[in-house]
This record gives structure tokens, sequence and C-alpha cells, in this order.
């Protein structure tokens, strides 16, 4: 059986299974009152189920077993250690998203969930030193989980998002491929069109008016997802194209996640404001509010990362070192007028974070 032939079964496969757990997961959230209440830094205005998270990663994990078991590919290290790195994020969410966490063990289940997928995947060394190479790949990881975490704020967007980025990490790996890297092309191809079914299955439950949502167990684990898959894409095309520039790819991939957090903690920090606070003041809230839509909203940020998938994938085929370059710089620019203006649209500010500005 052709591998293209089974990655696109999975992907529908996957779809299809998401579809249709999820109602089930609407209703035990209903029954186990697993519910995110309304408050002020939110938009949605009643109760609405958590656990989407597990929805996403049931068919994630089932097919992707599935698709080891039916191809060559070995459940080998690597696999387990991708998957055991996503059930201890995804447990750290769960138990957040009922219970609440103080910030430095949630950090600590974080940071276990990275040094696993390093160590099972042999990436200790991949920047040189283990003391060179480990905070660098901390700080990437946990960052994007948190940035998709702070990201995840209206129906639909980091799902569709992170759907769309799925398969630019497919279309990086499959140019990539060769002859010398075969195997590892095929897993990359394999987690992402397997996560891409999923999310893909789930947003018609998500997008606006959302059934239910991702929760933190959701948004860290589409974070783990999407970090992990930069890391394992920016190594196969570096040793593809035998130059170290190309780690730049998986950055510009993801640039609008980047953008995001990188906006909101500059203008809270700015104002006096805890970056770790929620707020209504992230992108998508101030291009709802100029827009007047939550929506047209996600949809204008779907339209986003496809360009920036489509200009990526031409850079990768381009095989151009300084195109590379020239496009992260230009895309660079662009979020900083695109920041700027963004900047001076009125934002609201939660009475929780105004008090706090009050007593300082």
């Amino acid at each position: 059986m052709s591998i293209i032939y089974v990655y696109f079964t999975v992907f529908i496969l996957a779809f299809l299974s998401v579809y249709t757990i999820t109602p089930f997961i609407i209703r035990f959230a209903h029954k186990t009152n697993f519910m995110d209440n309304p408050e002020a830094r939110k938009l949605h205005k009643k109760a609405t189920p958590l656990l989407g998270g597990i929805a996403v990663f049931i068919g994630f994990f089932v097919f992707t077993v599935f698709v080891v078991i039916t191809t060559k590919h070995p459940l080998d290290n690597a696999v387990l250690g991708y998957l055991l790195g996503a059930f201890i994020i995804l447990l750290v969410g769960i138990i957040d998203d009922k219970f609440g966490m103080h910030p430095l063990i949630k950090l600590g289940g974080q940071l276990f969930s990275c040094l696993v997928f390093i160590y099972f995947n042999n990436l200790i060394t991949l920047f040189g030193p283990f003391y060179i190479t480990l905070p660098i790949l901390f700080f990437w990881m946990i960052g994007l989980m948190n940035a998709l975490n702070f990201l995840d704020n209206m129906d639909g967007i980091i799902t569709g998002m992170s759907g769309i980025l799925a398969i630019g990490f497919y279309c990086i790996s499959f140019i990539s491929k060769n002859k010398f890297f075969p195997s590892e092309s095929e897993y990359i191809c394999l987690l992402s069109l397997t996560f891409a079914g999923s999310v893909f299955g789930f947003l018609p439950h998500n997008f606006n008016p959302a059934k239910i949502f991702l929760g933190d167990s959701g948004s860290m684990f589409f974070g783990y997802f999407l970090s992990t898959m930069g890391i394992l894409a920016g190594r196969l095309a570096t040793k593809s194209m035998n130059n170290s520039l190309y780690y730049l790819l998986p950055i510009l991939l993801l640039s609008y996640a980047i953008f995001d957090i990188s906006l909101v903690s500059f203008t809270r920090k700015r104002d006096g404001r805890r970056i770790s606070q929620g707020g209504k003041d992230h992108s998508t809230h101030r291009i709802g509010t100029a827009i007047g839509s939550d929506k047209v909203t996600a949809i204008i940020v779907y339209l986003i990362n496809i360009i920036i998938v489509l200009v990526t994938i031409i850079v990768l085929k381009m095989e151009s070192a300084k195109l590379l370059i020239i496009s992260t710089v230009i895309f660079a620019v662009f979020f900083l007028f695109f920041g700027k203006k963004l900047d001076q649209i009125p934002i609201v500010i939660p009475e929780n974070q105004l008090k706090s500005l009050k007593e300082e």
C-alpha cells in the first residue's frame, strides 16, 4: 500500500472520528461539570464545555498508532516519546482546567513534557552541548505552549490556525524528503496529517458559536505539537539543504503565534500590567473590535496563516537561504507595522487588572 494513500486515509479517518466523538465529549463535560464559566476577560456569555483537547488527542493518538501498525514505520522510542510527552501536557492542562494550578507547578509539567520529547527523540545535543541545546529547546517549546494558550481566546482561532500550520509542516517534510532521510520525513508526515485531520474534525464544533472549548489541555497540546514539529521539521530541512539557516523555517511558519504573544507581552509590560494575567488585548481581540465580527476575525487569521504557509513552501522549494532570510525579515517588518496599527485600537482592560494598576 502506498504511504501517500495511507496518510490520506488516516487524515480522513481522524477527521471523521473526532467529528463523531466530540458530541459525546460535550455531554460528558456537562455531566461532570467540566465547564468554562463567563467572566470579564472572556467573550462567551454562557457556560461552555471544556475537554475539547481530549477529543483531538484521542483522534491524534489512535490514528498515529494505526498508521505505525499499518506501515513499515516502527513504533520506536521517537514515536512513543512523542506521544508520552503529548499525554503529559494534556494531563497537566486537564488538571489546570478543573482545579487550577500554581504557575510553577504548571511550568514544571511543561518542562517534564519537553524533556520527555527531547530525550526520546535524541535532541539533547541538537545545537551543541546539552547546556546550550536544552535552554534553547525549553524556551522554544514552553514559549509556544503559552503562546497558543494565550491565543486561545476566540472561537475556532487556534483550532483552524493549527490545522493549517500542520498542513504546512507536512509540506515541509514532503519537500525535504530525499533518499537519505525517508524515515525522518515519513515520521513528520505521519504526525502532521494525523494531527491536521483530528483538528479539522474538531473545528465545526469549535467555530463560532462554539459548542465546546479546547481548554488549557487542548491549547497547550496544540502548542506542544507546533513547537515539536518546528524542531523536527527544522532539523530535517537543515539536513536536507545542508544549511543551518533553515532553522529559520519554523520561525517563519509560526510567526503569527510568535507575533501575538510578543504584542501582548510588550503592551502589557509597557502599560504596567502583569503579562500572565488574561485580558481582551490580543491581536484577535483588536482585529475583532475593528471589524465587529468574531467569525470574520477567525477567517482573517486563517488567511494570514495560509499566506505564511504558502510563502514558507515557496522558500523551501526555491532552495534559497537568501530568500528565506529576506522572507523572514519581511514578515518581521510586516508584523511590527501590523502590531503598531493594532496597538491604536481601544482595548477592554478587565476590572482585576485595573485594580492591580491602581494599587501599584
